[in-house]
């Protein structure tokens, strides 16, 4: 159960998060601003609380691993990261350009903090079941944390990859389902309906649970759920998409999008920072 004073905590990490993601997309003028922002509470949640991390050892095998499958949503993570300690920053000003340390999708040879390289969606699921099962096999006590977009899970893969993590019996292995509804083309329902979704999870043999993915109690007393099971679980996180953006709520366009001075100036406005802080 979470303090009232660590919720606060959370929120003001969250904030943060939204900021520096904000100044980095804003840097290079634009991004993928919506799923970035619609993942930011769990992500606070996780780095904040409940990893077993060591930003000063960030291989140490005994580890808890995140894999971000929807690499798009990379500069939330990276602000998360920063904002932990892995790496300073400033750096996150330098997004997506010449010679940087922080591509557009997740690479993990190339940053610090991040445990897997999130290339076409849907295969980061594949490499999470696969770090799950190692650990098994290791005997190891790390747990294996994966976000999948609600769009993403069109994918094939991400289904291949659940029924072999059920046959395995990966008690390990934590999904999280990004469910803000919305995807490049437009809502996900509308492209390709992913519904029943908590009964099509089920049936995989996943634990299944389905959350507000903006309330921290929610998603950890989730947490502290799943890893009561002996079975892999799923938590959906219904979410906004581009949440605590005013022009970016909800808006399909905010999948990616350009972003002007004054975009980048309200944002920051909406979320507590003072211009030219």
């Amino acid at each position: 159960m979470l303090s009232e004073a660590k919720v606060k905590e959370l929120g003001e990490k969250a904030r943060q998060i939204r900021i520096l993601t904000m100044r980095m997309l804003g840097a290079i003028g634009s991004g993928h601003l919506g799923g970035s922002m619609s993942i930011v509470e769990l992500l606070a949640l996780l780095y904040f609380d409940r990893l077993n991390i060591n930003p000063k050892e960030p291989r140490w095998p005994d580890r808890d691993r995140l894999v971000l499958s929807k690499g798009h949503a990379g500069p939330a993570l990276y602000a998360t990261l920063a904002l932990r300690g892995y790496f300073n920053p400033d750096e996150c000003l330098t997004l997506n350009q010449s010679g940087t340390n922080l591509p557009s999708h997740c690479d993990m040879n190339k940053t610090i903090g991040i445990d897997m390289t999130a290339g076409s969606l849907g295969q980061g699921l594949s490499a999470a079941v696969g770090m799950a099962l190692a650990g098994k096999l290791d005997k190891r006590k790390y747990r294996v944390y994966c976000i999948v977009g609600d769009g993403e899970a069109q994918e094939g893969q991400i289904w291949e990859a659940l029924m072999f993590g059920a046959q395995k019996k990966l008690d390990n292995l934590t999904v999280f389902l990004d469910n803000n509804r919305l995807q490049i083309d437009g809502p996900v329902a509308e492209v390709n309906s992913l519904d029943p979704l908590a009964d099509k999870f089920k049936s995989f043999g996943y634990f299944t649970q389905s959350v507000d993915g903006h309330d921290y109690l929610a998603i950890n007393e989730a947490l502290d759920t799943a890893q009561k099971q002996a079975i892999p679980s799923i938590v959906i996180l219904n979410t906004i998409k581009g949440k605590g953006v005013p022009f970016a709520e909800g808006m399909v366009t905010s999948h990616f999008m350009p972003l002007t001075q004054e975009n980048i100036d309200q944002a920051l406005a909406a979320l507590g920072e003072k211009k030219g802080a």
